[in-house]
């Protein structure tokens, strides 16, 4: 959780007085990082946003492990577990509250099916969430079955910023949120390789990896007004006169519509 306690520790929501002694600090901010389908906290790269955050020193971080209900090959039932995993982790959002936890200082940082819990968390609170960023939020059967009560939106926070890597497959391709960023495209990486499959999952991962990357300030992302869909074409016209925007953990929270992201490099992303 806090940099000078960084193994797992499992926290008891029933004992409000016990948070201090997991080495949370009240002036840090706070992050909860939901993964998505057949995933785990303690899988990549969940783990890279975890260590990412850590690096900052100014961040308690939680991860929310709901891997016992979310195993392949099941995803109509993960489809169905995301609502009881977005009540339980209300539960750890309000005990953060009660514990003097400012709403402007939690994020929810969700990958996948993750995005969405982060969205539902909001359906269990009295006051929704200040602050969400959805990293390639899950499209299949979630565009068909998932009303706005269950699935990631821009009223579900105050701030919505979503990372689109694999737009229109694997995660949805309009816009989500009040923000919205296509990285290269948005839709299929440079660096993603293998059958048809296997190039669609590690697209959908590296929306995970670049954020990391962008928390840990090691790559320099700038977005640029787009259309309100990723664009189909892998490189587009990037106009000099448009505002550009920086995206990462630093994106401005003023920041509204659909952003094109152009990255040069390929980031390293292993998945499991």
């Amino acid at each position: 959780m806090g940099r000078e306690r960084p193994y797992m520790q499992w926290i008891d929501v029933r004992r409000k007085n016990k948070l201090p002694s997991y080495g949370w600090k009240l002036s840090r901010k706070n992050v909860l990082i939901i993964h998505g389908f057949n995933g785990t906290h303690s899988k990549t790269p969940m783990t890279f946003l975890r260590d990412a955050y850590l690096s900052r020193k100014d961040y308690n971080v939680f991860m929310v492990d709901w891997s016992a209900l979310t195993r392949f090959p099941c995803y109509l039932s993960a489809l169905s577990n995301t609502k009881l995993a977005a009540q339980c982790t209300a539960q750890l959002y309000s005990y953060l509250t009660q514990a003097g936890a400012l709403a402007k200082k939690i994020t929810c940082v969700g990958h996948s099916l993750g995005a969405h819990v982060c969205g539902m968390i909001s359906n269990h609170l009295t006051e929704k969430q200040y602050k969400i960023i959805g990293l390639d939020p899950a499209r299949p059967l979630v565009s068909n079955y998932g009303s706005r009560l269950f699935r990631l939106g821009r009223d579900d926070a105050y701030v919505v910023q979503v990372i689109h890597t694999n737009a229109g497959f694997l995660g949805e391709s309009g816009q989500v949120g009040h923000a919205d960023f296509c990285v290269n495209g948005g839709r299929l990486q440079p660096g993603c390789t293998g059958h048809f499959m296997r190039i669609a999952r590690c697209s959908h991962f590296m929306s995970s990896c670049y954020f990391a990357a962008s928390v840990r300030r090691r790559i320099r992302m700038v977005g640029v007004p787009c259309d309100s869909t990723c664009p189909k074409q892998e490189r587009w016209g990037l106009r000099t006169d448009r505002k550009l925007v920086r995206i990462g953990e630093d994106i401005p929270d003023s920041s509204r519509g659909m952003y094109c992201v152009q990255l040069d490099h390929d980031e390293s992303c292993p998945f499991d």
